[in-house]
């Protein structure tokens, strides 16, 4: 029986995607675990995140997952989650500058205050919560059965500014067009919350349990 361990390091909703992954993954084991060992003999992990990022990263680093995280990125099929897509990328604006892991080249930014809608005209509030177009650029496997447009939720003040534009896997408009999944490698990283987006999270999850690393 392979394995999918869930990195716990304080800062997630852990029983949610839990949950949404034990809906879909069949005889694979789901396991949320903090256990450095455990996590790197998992078959593929998930790093998720709520809140600040550098409470993130002082958690991380506290309980030294910061290097877990690197080297399950360099070994295995990794799906990042909102605040741990963010901390995958080498630096974030939000408190003032935080460094994070650069896994991913490439910096995270704030959305603009005065941004305002293309059709309306209204101001556009901040933080950028709701659904949302996910427009893929590109095929890959993890897009699998999932049309592109499909819609799902996000909750977000910041988001990623990748350096290479070949680790954009798709865009998402909020004022601007925004960087809202990355594929690097054998990382797969979405802003949204694939176990709040109903139908199209799932299956990106269900995806995610078959995944092999490749595009």
């Amino acid at each position: 029986m392979t394995s999918i361990v869930i990195i716990d390091y304080g800062m997630g909703n852990l029983h949610s995607i839990a949950k949404a992954l034990e809906h879909v993954a069949g005889k694979e084991r789901v396991i949320v675990s903090r256990e450095h060992a455990q996590i790197l003999a998992a078959d593929r992990v998930v790093f998720p995140g709520v809140g600040a990022i550098r409470d993130c990263m002082t958690e991380l680093k506290r309980s030294g997952l910061d290097d877990v995280v690197m080297q399950a990125a360099a070994e295995k099929p990794l799906l990042g989650v909102c605040l741990g897509m963010q901390a995958l990328l080498g630096i974030s604006e939000e408190n003032q500058g935080t460094e994070c892991l650069g896994v991913i080249p490439g910096k995270v930014v704030r959305f603009a205050d005065d941004m305002r809608d293309d059709a309306s005209g209204d101001r556009l509030k901040i933080p950028h919560m709701g659904w949302n177009q996910v427009h893929q650029q590109g095929d890959h496997a993890m897009w699998a059965d999932i049309t592109t447009d499909s819609r799902f939720y996000f909750v977000h003040s910041y988001y990623a500014l990748p350096e290479r534009e070949e680790d954009v896997a798709a865009m998402t408009p909020y004022g601007i067009e925004f960087a809202s999944v990355l594929a690097h490698q054998n990382i797969f990283a979405v802003q949204f919350h694939p176990e709040k987006s109903q139908h199209a999270g799932l299956q990106l999850l269900s995806n995610f349990v078959r995944w092999n690393g490749d595009a």
